[in-house]
């Protein structure tokens, strides 16, 4: 809920956990009071704070002790007392900077109205959200900024975006415009990030403020494989469980910023939102712009309690269409099984392989269009390569479907071949800065989404291939970053624009053949883990997590991607050994186990398994298939971590607590181990639960607090292959012990009573 207390001028935003407290002070400067556990209390002026003398601050109003500098604030600007990092930063006609925006009026109105053209957080009942706008004025420059928060009782979540209008007779330039400020009164705190490169995204990094600034940001184009569009501060004595965090994170998938600051008094200041860098937005006397949108989670359970507000919210309020609440297929992609060299025979016969083994989907990557036998060539011209599929697309996708599989396609249509039909047609349709070079990156130029022309093109080949056949899966990539960010559209003093005019053309392709195919479901990949962001999750349900398929790789790729993003978003694949990104051999029970973090797929050529990896692959997939649901709508718990230790673990528990599974993970053999044991997060104490591989049962109790004994190391030889063992491989396993380097082991635990 969402108060206002006329007497003391004070907003609290309120719902069952949490408190967020402004307070408007009789000089209409807003100011942040309080953010974390809920309160009773509407007031809090008492905090307020009035330093009695300070050398170079500024008196603000020429007061005596007013000082903005020293004041916690709720959307700070520059050059009017405050000189700490501001929020906003506006240039106007006469070139001068400074800001100094007042509360001018505010409204309270159910529900939560749309992001125009930018992806948002939604509700499905006015009843489930109310929402405040505060209008505050530049009355110097006659420029408002409109804040918007957007408080989800039942998710425990704040949504913040800012609008700017310019209500003056003249052009404003924006140079900065972030969605969320938060000032804290201390600096006790420890910065979380995940962050990472191609191949190693969103590792947890966790490291202390301290005095003066530390960021996050992108410069790509994109959100990124080296940063994500995240930042959370905690207590040092924060864990998993418990204690205070504070988070944010971006709703956008272009350059971003996330900022914090500890100024000289050990105040803090916490920042998210678009990245200023090379960016300037001209806005014309009655324009309005539109900032991304910020969520905000205060947990005072951990680590975990935060991750499971973001899961939960983003899996039931971000994510939208058929696909939200529906389970997703296991598949077989056949990129590292063929990469360009296939043809129809060979696809074929890896989707008739896949059919014996219960695998529900076929997803064609790279290399089915245009002339493409490599990177080289062809993107953009999105026709069928008949030397390659003879027939055409249709034969091929109703034969797969014969089979008993769905069918699935990869495209990039953000992109474009210097050698290809639609670059030689159009090659101004890029990219580029006139009279600089063209660099290329894959072979591969951007095409320019800032011109609609260039859009309603992409909108329209796209759409022509999913008419074309029953297509029920589409892997959407992007394979480079941005650079000579330029627009022949454009004029010169809107060049800085076009970074987030692609973002807005991009929104725009995706939201309309999203909503003009709902039935199919959509994948993003952006090499990987490139763009996994808040910002596509609005428009497709899942990611490829990372191009990296090693299951070991793949532990701490997966359990930082966990801390904001839910299981159900995420693609984890079996693959061949030596592995093609990191050439470590692992064995394929383990392969299986990983897989299991999310949405179940295989990449690899099935027609040359043995006869063991087969008997594994018809276990593995008969398993997930039992423990499907838990794993994409379950709650997920961090048991151990791979940044911290030899030995990972986690669990996913049934929203009900009536079924979980525990994995667990040893990456390197240990001489003379000790026995290990697992204390099982998230079940119910007073259950029964039985173990379905060995028909244990044990106390929720028992397991909670005294723990699942993980199965002895061994020396010595233990078949690991499939090829031989128990009549029945539980869950692909072939033996019930740890052995050896990379071993795993995974159980499935169901409530009897």
């Amino acid at each position: 809920m969402i108060i206002f207390d006329e007497k003391s001028k004070t907003f609290h935003l309120k719902s069952n956990k949490s408190s967020y407290i402004m307070k408007v002070l009789d000089s209409g400067h807003l100011l942040h009071l309080y953010w974390g556990h809920t309160l009773r209390t509407d007031n809090l002026d008492y905090i307020v704070r009035l330093k009695e003398w300070g050398s170079f601050l500024a008196n603000t109003d020429n007061r005596e002790r007013f000082h903005l500098e020293s004041l916690p604030q709720e959307y700070p600007g520059y050059g009017a007392t405050d000189m700490r990092v501001p929020a906003v930063e506006l240039e106007y006609a006469d070139g001068t900077s400074a800001t100094d925006f007042r509360y001018i009026s505010h409204k309270i109105i159910l529900g939560k109205p749309p992001l125009i053209g930018l992806p948002a957080t939604y509700v499905e009942n006015d009843s489930e959200a109310q929402t405040l706008e505060i209008i505050l004025c530049d009355a110097a420059k006659s420029v408002e900024a409109i804040l918007s928060f957007s408080v989800f009782d039942g998710y425990e979540t704040i949504a913040r975006s800012v609008k700017i209008v310019n209500k003056s007779s003249s052009p404003v330039k924006i140079q900065r415009v972030l969605s969320a400020n938060v000032d804290f009164k201390e600096n006790k705190f420890e910065m979380i990030q995940l962050s990472g490169s191609w191949a190693r995204e969103r590792h947890i990094i966790r490291t202390h403020l301290r005095s003066g600034g530390q960021c996050i940001e992108s410069r790509r184009g994109a959100s990124s494989h080296a940063q994500n569009p995240f930042l959370a501060l905690i207590r040092p004595e924060t864990t998993e469980q418990s204690g205070d965090v504070y988070a944010m994170s971006l709703v956008y998938s272009g350059n971003f910023l996330a900022n914090t600051e500890v100024d000289m008094y050990g105040n803090s200041r916490m920042q998210i939102g678009m990245n200023p860098f090379d960016f300037t937005w001209l806005l014309e006397s009655g324009e309005e712009f539109q900032s991304p949108e910020a969520i905000l989670v205060y947990s005072d359970k951990g680590l975990t309690g935060m991750s499971h507000v973001f899961q939960n919210f983003y899996s039931k309020r971000l994510m939208r269409g058929t696909w939200r609440d529906k389970e997703r297929p296991i598949l077989i992609n056949n990129w590292e099984a063929t990469y360009f060299d296939f043809n129809e025979t060979k696809i074929k016969a890896i989707a008739k392989q896949a059919s014996t083994f219960g695998i529900e989907l076929f997803v064609l990557d790279d290399g089915w269009f245009g002339e493409r036998d490599s990177d080289n060539c062809s993107l953009g011209d999105w026709f069928v390569n008949e030397n390659k599929l003879s027939g055409g697309l249709k034969k091929l996708v109703d034969e797969i479907n014969d089979m008993g599989l769905k069918f699935g396609i990869w495209f990039e249509p953000e992109m474009v071949c210097p050698i290809s039909n639609l670059y030689k047609m159009h090659p101004d349709w890029c990219l580029h800065i006139d009279g600089r070079n063209r660099s290329q990156a894959r072979r591969q130029l951007i095409l320019d989404l800032t011109q609609k022309e260039v859009c309603d093109y992409i909108i329209k080949v796209v759409s022509d291939v999913l008419k074309s056949a029953n297509i029920e899966y589409v892997k959407w990539d992007m394979n480079r970053n941005m650079t000579e960010i330029g627009s022949t559209k454009l004029p010169p003093q809107r060049q800085r624009e076009t970074a987030h005019r692609y973002m807005l053309g991009l929104y725009y392709i995706m939201d309309t053949i999203t909503a003009n195919f709902p039935a199919i479901l959509f994948e993003s990949c952006s090499g990987g883990g490139g763009r996994f962001d808040p910002g596509i999750l609005a428009y497709m349900p899942q990611t490829w997590t990372s191009d990296d398929t090693d299951a070991m790789e793949r532990l701490k790729i997966q359990y930082g991607t966990s801390l904001v993003y839910p299981n159900i978003a995420m693609g984890c694949h079996v693959s061949a050994v030596p592995n093609h990104q990191v050439q470590r051999v692992t064995p394929f029970a383990t392969r299986g186990i990983a897989a299991m973090g999310g949405n179940y797929g295989y990449e690899l050529d099935l027609t040359k398994l043995s006869a063991g990896e087969k008997r594994q692959i018809k276990a593995q997939v008969a398993f997930y298939k039992e423990i499907r649901k838990v794993i994409q709508f379950g709650e997920f718990y961090r048991l151990k971590s791979p940044f911290e230790g030899n030995e990972v673990a986690w669990t996913f528990v049934s929203k009900d607590k009536s079924e979980a599974v525990v994995s667990f993970f040893r990456q390197s053999a240990e001489p003379n181990p000790n026995f290990t044991s697992l204390r099982i997060v998230g079940l119910d104490p007073n259950g029964q639960y039985q173990d379905r591989l060995t028909d244990t049962i044990y106390g929720g109790d028992e397991l909670m607090y005294v723990g699942l004994n993980v199965p002895d190391t061994v020396s010595g030889n233990v078949n690991i292959d499939g090829s031989g063992g128990r009549d029945k491989l539980f869950a692909g396993m072939v033996s019930p012990i740890i052995n050896g380097d990379y071993a795993a082991f995974i159980w499935h635990l169901k409530k009897i009573q």
